[in-house]
């Protein structure tokens, strides 16, 4: 499936005939030596370009296997990844980022070596490789599988080498701080008008024209971090009250975790405002004009105010990780769980249990958004995980307009990558045992909202898949760094800030066309005019998302919150507070750092009934326009089986219902998808198609 890997191609010099790759392995007899392969040689399979850094470990000439079908072509090991490349493979002008069976060493979950019916041997990092393989087996993190064989006779040694390469690459641990990301110029691309294809929020235009277009006048843009000296793991820019000063700003974000003070993260259309924000300090000692300025930054203007505690019945960073470790150690080809048991093994991951809570959590806080107008804040100790996900599902069931192709990636963008999402650590990568796949925790949550509510999303599965894949390509630094301080400083964006930054290498002067780095967002680098159209939904009703905007709710639904009402909000009840800073004389409150209250059993009722009292306060009436609520009970929650099972071959070539009964299973989630389908599209609808230049225009 073309979903997976994508790099560029390489021009590879001859290959030595004693790679100094620091390990020993059989000599080959000179007699039956291959030749050393020239440039001119190599043309029909291999082609121009490496990143910037990169160089050739080693190669050997292998096929790649899958059922009933062998591909002749090159296995190529650099410093930065792993790539087969078809013979007879030319690199497309229009793509020239891209390639089929790319896999970056640190998306390489599982490294095995064949030989014969019954050796295997698993390759750790660092460790000895025993034979000459006939095969070698690689499994990404992303769940893609890669297997190729070697040819016998005199090629033995390059299978040898290359596969000693591989695992000697993977062995070291800095070499994910080698990635700088391309450059534009270095992709060939270069161009006076192009613009990023979405506002990467690097600077103060793209935080204005945002906050603009959400409609937040009582919100203005602080540059009070511009240097990053007030929380280096924040964006230069955020959105802060319009009463509030700079100088307070600096003031009541010192009394938060990592400096990570209340912000906005969306603006309801009906009034309501959604922050977020870092655990209390409670070590620190403000004085009163700082707790003064710390009330009003989390009321926001608003009388009634909701403290949610995101962490309350969420699964842990260590949790998120053992499951996706079982995930993917039952989602192997040679996984040892019998068929009878599989599905009680995947309940036994819980994996789908942490989706199901993270969507019901998001649907609590939506109806708290929705409910009254009022300030929800997301309280989390360190406010770059969980905040972030929940933050963004919310905004998915509420904003028509996140749900579009070009909507989700800003969304992505500001509440993941400019919010200082730890993409490195989470990854693994940093030597720090806090690896994490919470982004892939909130793309599989957003993949469950498509199967529930197909005609409301303009992006489809493949996009998601694309997006998925995205996270670990060494290409661009989006996913690469754990935060914009130190995705700017890699790309040489910072020169400017002599004081703050000083540049590894020279770069040119920032906003150069020469500075321009590639983003993941940058899709038509990478993929080509028929693969992106494939990341439109067909069933999406445009009508969803009108062009003036988000629409406003009904005023009679937006109620107007208690007078100086504040809310603890856990367990799914709300409970009333007396103040809502930890550093005042009442000892009954926030005295710790998540847990301020007694916590109620958890309501029976969903949110839904408490607030609205539903269905009796509206009987048969909709929901607020532009709201989704998910079900998430039982078989509510679906497996992703295009993602997680594209390394068993019977997926890999298409074809996932090989009996009666996966037969019947698909027939069923199309009847579904054309059941909900079918009072939103009308035939007419059916018959339009969309021109993939438009689509590109759209996306790019």
């Amino acid at each position: 499936m073309w979903w997976g890997g994508r790099g560029q191609s390489f021009n590879i010099a001859p290959q030595k005939e004693e790679p100094e790759l620091g390990f020993s392995g059989p000599k080959s007899d000179p007699g039956n030596r291959m030749p050393e392969p020239s440039s001119h040689q190599l043309g029909s399979c291999l082609a121009s370009g490496c990143l910037p850094g990169e160089h050739i470990l080693a190669w050997a000439p292998g096929r790649r296997k899958g059922p009933g079908l062998e591909l002749p072509g090159t296995l190529i090991c650099t410093n930065f990844r792993v790539t087969f490349q078809p013979c007879g493979w030319q690199r497309n002008q229009d793509t020239p980022l891209s390639s089929e069976y790319d896999f970056a060493l640190i998306n390489i979950g599982r490294l095995e070596a064949v030989s014969g019916l019954s050796r295997v041997q698993l390759l750790r990092p660092g460790s000895q490789l025993k034979f000459i393989p006939e095969e070698v087996l690689i499994h990404g993190r992303d769940f893609r599988l890669l297997r190729i064989g070697f040819e016998a006779g005199g090629l033995a040694p390059q299978a040898f080498q290359v596969t000693m390469a591989i695992i000697q690459a993977r062995a070291q641990s800095s070499q994910v701080q080698q990635y700088r990301g391309i450059t534009l110029s270095k992709a060939g691309k270069v161009s006076g008008s192009r613009k990023p294809p979405i506002p990467l929020l690097e600077t103060l235009e793209d935080w204005e024209t945002e906050r603009k277009k959400q409609g937040a006048r009582g919100w203005r843009v602080s540059m009070v971090n511009e240097r990053f000296d007030v929380a280096t793991s924040l964006s230069g820019y955020f959105w802060v009250p319009n009463r509030i000063l700079d100088s307070e700003v600096r003031r009541a974000f010192a009394h938060f975790h990592q400096g990570r003070g209340p912000r906005l993260s969306w603006h309801h259309p009906g009034g309501s405002d959604l922050l977020r924000c870092a655990g209390f300090y409670i070590a620190s000692d403000p004085n009163k004009e700082d707790i003064r300025a710390v009330e009003l930054m989390l009321q926001a203007g608003h009388s009634d105010v909701v403290l949610v505690d995101t962490m309350d019945e969420m699964p842990s960073l260590a949790d998120v990780q053992l499951a996706h470790l079982k995930l993917r150690a039952l989602c192997l080809p040679d996984s040892s769980v019998a068929e009878d048991k599989w599905l009680s093994a995947l309940e036994g991951t819980r994996w789908l249990d942490y989706v199901r809570s993270c969507l019901r959590k998001a649907s609590d806080i939506s109806v708290l958004v929705t409910s009254r107008v009022r300030s929800v804040v997301l309280q989390e100790r360190g406010d770059r995980d969980f905040n972030g996900l929940l933050s963004s599902l919310v905004q998915l069931l509420l904003a028509p307009e996140a749900r579009t192709l070009f909507g989700f990636q800003s969304l992505v963008q500001r509440e993941w990558v400019a919010a200082g999402h730890p993409f490195l650590t989470r990854l693994g990568e940093t030597g720090a045992s806090e690896e994490a796949p919470v982004l892939p925790l909130f793309l599989d949550c957003a993949w469950q909202l498509l199967q529930q509510f197909p005609a409301e999303f303009e992006f489809s599965e493949f996009f998601l898949l694309a997006l998925h894949d995205s996270i670990r390509v060494p290409d661009t630094l989006t996913f690469l760094r754990n935060t914009p301080w130190e995705r700017g400083k890699k790309s040489g964006q910072f020169n400017s800030y002599t004081q703050v930054y000083t540049p590894e290498y020279s770069q040119p002067l920032a906003g150069s066309p020469a500075n321009l780095h590639l983003s993941v967002w940058d899709w038509d680098l990478r993929y080509s005019k028929e693969q992106i159209s494939q990341f439109l939904n067909p069933g999406y009703d445009p009508e969803h998302c009108p062009d003036s905007g988000l629409p406003r709710q009904q005023p009679s639904l937006m109620v107007p919150g208690s007078p100086s009402s504040m809310w603890l909000f856990s367990r799914g009840a709300l409970t009333p507070l007396n103040q809502l800073c930890p550093w005042q004389d009442s000892t009954s409150l926030l005295t710790v750092s998540s847990h301020w209250l007694p916590r109620p059993a958890r309501s029976s009722e969903s949110l839904a009934d408490q607030e609205w009292g539903l269905p009796s306060h509206w009987g048969a009436c909709p929901l607020p326009p532009g709201l989704l609520l998910p079900g998430y009970l039982g078989p509510q929650i679906r497996f992703w089986k295009r993602c997680y099972l594209r390394g068993r071959p019977e997926v890999q070539i298409g074809s996932s219902a090989l009996t009666i009964s996966g037969l019947q299973d698909e027939l069923s989630h199309l009847q579904e998808l054309l059941r909900k389908w079918t009072p939103r599209i009308s035939p007419e609808d059916h018959s339009k198609k969309r021109d993939p230049n438009t689509i590109l225009s759209q996306i790019c």
